[in-house]
């Protein structure tokens, strides 16, 4: 079992660039373990977030459109699998390590609320400016999963999964890889589903950034993918090209201004924020109600009553909030076991 690692240590240290972070060595978690026989600390981790209970919510938790009916929109799952795909791509063709990049993919949006951005921008709002995803899902492995004993990642991967953000600043360029990944998939991804909800068609892009990008999702992200391996191969960055930025950026503020803010999404934003509202104000007068495994961490230093409602609401997938809504505020029918009815 142990040559297998070995294995891979002696790939790792033949192959990988000097600026990858290598498998061998000491890698710090939370508690200290007995290492695996088998696999790699960063291959471990990867398989821990596999298995958690929040990774398996991400498949039904929104990406832009709200609890979409066809089968074909992306949810948090497969947006969170397309970053892995493309991170893993970055990481081999900048000869860096694919296993840390791969696990921090993984494990980036944990944290996401219900209803996407939406939902992020709703509750931080409720609970004073203290909520973003990128710390959130950070908080997820290391304090919230398991029953509250945290998954006990590495450093690296922690680091990676908080700082994925564009004005994070990560320890390695794996990170950095997670972080590019991110804004390509997400960019190209929505792009689909806006035209597949009718809200856009292909010919609404702008000819000059379809010019430098290419016309097609998959187009896009191999120029996207070509344009950082020349760019950054031998360099310690994992950075696009100056022309290719440009129109990454553009082409973002075109999803923004004619997808993420238009009256259509807006008016599924204002439902699910009276929603999560009335939610939330519940449970902050009837915080019995919340469940006791988010409630065992009052006790920790800087957790209050908003720290665990906020921690349970941002748990829960769209169907689930829309279940608990419905469960809390909607009158049910009573069912009088003595009425006799005759057909």
């Amino acid at each position: 079992m142990e040559q297998l690692k070995l294995r891979t240590y002696e790939i790792e240290d033949k192959f990988l660039s000097e600026f990858a972070c290598k498998s061998a060595g000491e890698h710090k978690r939370q508690r200290p373990e007995e290492p695996c026989r088998m696999r790699t600390d960063f291959q471990r981790d990867r398989d821990r977030i596999i298995y958690c209970n929040s990774f398996r919510r991400l498949k039904n938790k929104t990406q832009v459109f709200f609890s979409p009916e066809g089968d074909h929109y992306i949810t948090r799952l497969t947006h969170t699998l397309d970053v892995a795909q493309i991170a893993r791509s970055l990481a081999r063709c900048l000869a860096l390590n694919e296993d840390l990049a791969e696990a921090i993919a993984l494990g980036h949006d944990l944290g996401h609320t219900p209803f996407g951005h939406s939902g992020e921008r709703i509750l931080n709002n409720l609970s004073g400016g203290r909520f973003k995803h990128n710390v959130q899902s950070r908080r997820v492995v290391e304090v919230l999963e398991k029953d509250g004993e945290g998954l006990n990642l590495t450093y690296e991967v922690r680091d990676g999964i908080e700082n994925h953000k564009k004005d994070g600043n990560p320890k390695t360029l794996e990170a950095r890889c997670v972080s590019q990944a991110d804004r390509i998939a997400y960019i190209n991804h929505d792009i689909e589903d806006a035209m597949r909800a009718g809200i856009l068609c292909r010919e609404d892009i702008p000819r000059d950034i379809i010019e430098v990008l290419g016309d097609g999702s998959g187009k896009r992200i191999n120029t996207a993918i070509s344009s950082i391996y020349s760019y950054s191969y031998g360099r310690n960055a994992v950075e696009m090209d100056p022309v290719v930025d440009k129109a990454s950026e553009d082409l973002r503020n075109f999803m923004f201004n004619n997808v993420y803010l238009t009256r259509t999404v807006r008016a599924e934003e204002e439902k699910a924020e009276r929603m999560l509202t009335e939610m939330f104000n519940y449970y902050k007068h009837h915080f019995d109600a919340v469940p006791a495994e988010y409630k065992k961490h009052l006790s920790d230093k800087d957790c209050d009553d908003v720290t665990v409602i906020v921690d349970y609401i941002s748990s829960m997938t769209d169907r689930y909030a829309i279940c608990e809504f419905n469960r809390i505020f909607v009158p049910h029918g009573w069912l009088f076991m003595d009425e006799k009815h005759t057909v």
